[in-house]
């Protein structure tokens, strides 16, 4: 017999498993089926970007990350001084100030998978990864696709020699470059491969080089070479451009981590300064290329996430990311799905977000692999320094920051986007510094934004210390609480739902806490316990200066704002102070018109 189950996930990488970490504190049935024996020990990616860490953090699991990485804090780039070798000819930090509150980081990828399966198993008391599990085939019932209760997708295994069938009612394609679940449904990789090749190695070298424990860029006459410094204190990663002409599969045969070539190559690079490898942890040689699938989905019952949808090379360090952001996506759509929360319309969008994404990376990829290459570089005459304001250029997009989803069920640009101009619509919500009102702790706004599948409510309320301004307040999250109460939650609190966050802009030592709408602080403790966790100041604090978030944010402290914010972090619209019927309206469309969850009985 069949064994059914609502979600199946092919592939324990980076998506499959940030999606299980959403399926698995949601309730909803799933199971993730890995060909490989065991867990990954040996991860090829490593570097961290901010928007990866954000995530991390709203799901409960970056202290560790942050705990045993590498903070890359500085960028510093090399380039030939002639028969001298090589000199620095700039630093700068390696994140613009102001663009995230957390740091890019070094960390294998093998660990972090170890982090979110912890988690995954927190939750569901086991892991439910089944290794040893190779797909061998998937299909869809197109005929009973559109009923959103049938289990339309049957996926085939040979697990320990033996064949086993499954029948979910979504299936995720997380099995990486060569996907059994994209090849099973005639899914096409679409793109091309240049003839670059470039050897990647985890090292221990022994050298003099000043700037080893630095993210570096080496653009030399002897070749070009990143190095990317490790977790730990002495382990360093080296991207190293091989000589034009060579094919992949000859470079994987002729170069090994002892080859004397290598090492003279290494050994120019460098010049004048001295470097030998002590140990090599690891090593690869690879060609350039960027591919993506032609079709992200099949019938939105089977949806392609990470390597098995997009391919491009490791330079800017996005892959590992991009993939684990789109977990993040679809792994909440799902659980909203299956909850009974959302229209299955939602998972529509995930095909328009994260293709538009995808098709955006293999562009930049193209671009940015071409300036690291010696011979384009000479071609295009493309100095040096254009290669460095690139770089620096592009810095937002490097760290996940750049990414602004188009107009949908779940990002709604509108006229009232002035009121908070800076909090762009489909953008990831900017942090900023405030005080917690109750334990007059500073934070980062950004850190109350729990990936806990609620909607966030932020409301800028002004000064309350404003008697007109107080009553205002009121009168608004009374009408607040009133449209809320009138969805369709089938017996669910509202507070289950949304997440409600009061920003003010007081003097916090003239505050009286009485004048503060109770609705800020439900009763969703143990015993009725209020949550005192809610409400923030933009005002001075004791020892970390003041945040200036209104200024930020672009609110005007007389205007006020709403910014609605999805469970993943990016803002949906902004709506003003008076229009609750607005946000009604908002949610009206997005949730499901029936009580009953698409999850198994």
């Amino acid at each position: 017999m069949p064994e059914q189950v609502d979600v199946l996930i092919c592939g324990s990488g980076s998506a499959g498993l940030c999606a299980a970490v959403w399926l698995a504190r949601c309730g909803v049935d799933f199971k993730i089926l890995e060909q490989r024996d065991g867990p990954l020990q040996q991860g090829q990616a490593d570097g961290v970007q901010v928007r990866t860490v954000e995530i991390l953090e709203s799901l409960g699991l970056s202290e560790d990350l942050l705990k045993e990485a590498c903070h890359v804090l500085e960028l510093t780039f090399w380039t030939s001084s002639g028969d001298e070798g090589i000199r620095r000819s700039r630093r700068m930090p390696d994140t613009d100030m102001g663009l995230s509150h957390l740091p890019h980081v070094i960390l294998n990828q093998a660990r972090i998978n170890e982090l979110m399966i912890r988690d995954i198993e927190r939750s569901c008391g086991n892991t439910n990864i089944r290794y040893g599990s190779r797909v061998t085939d998937v299909k869809v019932d197109g005929q009973t696709a559109r009923d959103p209760r049938a289990h339309c997708v049957t996926v085939k295994t040979v697990e320990n020699g033996t064949e086993h069938v499954y029948r979910a009612k979504y299936v995720l394609g997380c099995d990486g470059a060569h996907s059994a679940v994209r090849k099973s449904l005639g899914f096409n990789m679409v793109g091309d491969s240049t003839d670059a090749v470039w050897a990647v190695m985890d090292v221990y070298p022994v050298t003099d080089f000043p700037d080893i424990r630095k993210k570096s860029v080496l653009q030399t006459d002897a070749g070009n070479l990143v190095v990317i410094p490790r977790e730990g204190e002495e382990k360093v990663r080296f991207y190293m451009e091989m000589p034009p002409g060579w094919a992949a599969a000859a470079a994987a045969a002729d170069v090994t981590p002892d080859n004397p070539h290598l090492k003279a190559r290494l050994e120019r690079i460098f010049h004048p300064y001295e470097v030998a490898v002590a140990e090599t942890a690891w090593f690869s040689v690879y060609a350039i290329g960027q591919r993506l699938a032609d079709r992200f989905t099949q019938d939105y019952r089977v949806f392609l996430t990470g390597d098995a949808c997009h391919t491009h090379s490791p330079k800017a360090g996005q892959g590992m990311n991009v993939s684990l952001q789109d977990g993040y996506n679809i792994g909440w759509k799902l659980a909203a799905v299956l909850c009974g929360q959302a229209r299955p319309a939602l998972l529509e969008t995930y095909v328009t977000e994260r293709q538009e994404t995808a098709k955006d990376l293999i562009e930049f990829d193209r671009y940015f692999t071409k300036l690291f290459s010696s011979a384009y570089r000479k071609e295009h005459r493309v100095s040096s320094a254009d290669f460095q304001d690139y770089f620096v250029k592009m810095g937002r997009y490097t760290a996940g920051l750049a990414i602004q989803y188009k107009p949908s069920l779940t990002v709604q640009p509108g006229e009232e986007d002035g009121l908070a101009a800076g909090v762009p619509v489909g953008m990831r919500f900017p942090s900023a510094q405030v005080v917690r009102l109750f334990d007059v702790r500073t934070l980062q706004l950004a850190k109350a934004l729990v990936s806990d599948s609620r909607w966030h409510m932020i409301v800028f309320g002004g000064d309350v210390n404003d008697e007109e301004a107080r009553t205002r307040l009121f009168t608004v999250t009374d009408n607040l609480n009133e449209a809320l109460s009138k969805l369709p939650l089938f017996n669910r609190r509202v507070h289950d739902f949304i997440h409600p966050i009061l920003v003010l802009k007081s003097d916090r030592l003239l505050l009286d806490e009485k004048n503060i709408p109770p609705f800020y602080t439900p009763k969703t403790g143990r015993g009725g316990v209020r949550c005192h966790l809610n409400v923030f100041l933009d005002d001075q604090t004791y020892h970390d200066g003041h945040g200036e978030a209104y200024k930020k944010y672009g609110v005007d402290r007389k205007v006020g704002a709403m910014v609605l914010v999805r469970p993943d972090q990016y803002v949906a619209r902004i709506f003003a102070l008076e229009d609750p019927v607005g946000v009604w309206r908002f949610f009206e469309a997005y949730l499901s018109p029936t009580p009953n969850g698409m999850t198994s009985a």
